[in-house]
């Protein structure tokens, strides 16, 4: 029996599976992986810092021009389409098998291929939020602006909800997606390093017997899985649901 067999029979044998990914789900769509040598490597060479420092909130507050400038050039993929992870996804939860879908990424994708309960980590570019009145700003508001976008009715600056370094997750998304893995008999995780935390310790809270972890490279919970693929996320889930 092969991996993709066994994780064909896994899924078939839950009813409450949850998925938990990282930035290698959405790099199969095109969106760089800021994380990865080049993605560092760009931020030093054209900004001059580092990528964890122009994300963080304080690099937002004293330098606000240059945040925009990389957050719209680096973050902002409004060309990104779902890929085969993210329709498998949304099938399974159509089909009454996935309960619930924990995301680090902020580009929205899950929910462009049609995912309802989806809990973002770390928020999504998708929502912005006038800082002073709070007026709801899409996507489309912050990629048409120059430099700092402010708010229309009130002047105020807009900020991309989504959470910097040195900024706290949002304490319901953290717990919903807490109490979903708590609650899953089958946790797949994919496309992730499992590295970054707080999110990386969601798999904590799991206490079923059918934990799968795809990624490329190697993991810190490898062995502690039930199976193990080191491939592509969407080759690997699309063959296991069928959408390949």
């Amino acid at each position: 029996m092969t991996d993709i067999d066994k994780l064909k029979q896994m899924i078939k044998e839950s009813g409450r599976i949850v998925f938990l990914g990282g930035a290698g789900v959405s790099t199969e769509s095109g969106i760089p992986d800021f994380r990865s040598e080049n993605g560092i490597f760009k931020a030093i060479r054209d900004y001059g810092y580092p990528p964890e420092t122009l994300l963080s909130r304080s690099f937002f507050d004293r330098h606000t021009d240059v945040f925009f400038k990389y957050y719209r050039d680096l973050l902002m993929n409004g060309d990104a389409k779902p890929n085969n992870a993210h329709y498998a996804l949304a099938d399974l939860e159509r089909l009454g098998k996935l309960t619930a879908v924990c995301t680090q990424n902020i580009d929205g994708l899950h929910t462009m291929a049609g995912s309802k309960n989806v809990y973002e980590l770390h928020g999504s570019i998708k929502r912005n939020y006038c800082m002073r009145c709070h007026t709801f700003y899409d996507d489309a508001f912050i990629a048409s602006s120059d430099g700092v976008p402010h708010c229309t009715k009130c002047g105020g600056i807009v900020k991309p909800d989504v959470v910097l370094y040195e900024e706290g997750l949002d304490y319901e998304t953290l717990n919903g997606a807490a109490t979903h893995i708590m609650r899953a008999d089958m946790l797949i995780v994919g496309g992730t390093s499992l590295q970054v935390y707080p999110a990386a310790g969601l798999i904590e809270y799991y206490r079923g017997d059918k934990l799968v972890l795809i990624n490329k490279s190697t993991t810190p919970y490898d062995s502690m899985a039930d199976l193990v693929i080191h491939d592509s996320i969407g080759k690997v889930l699309g063959e296991a649901v069928g959408i390949i």
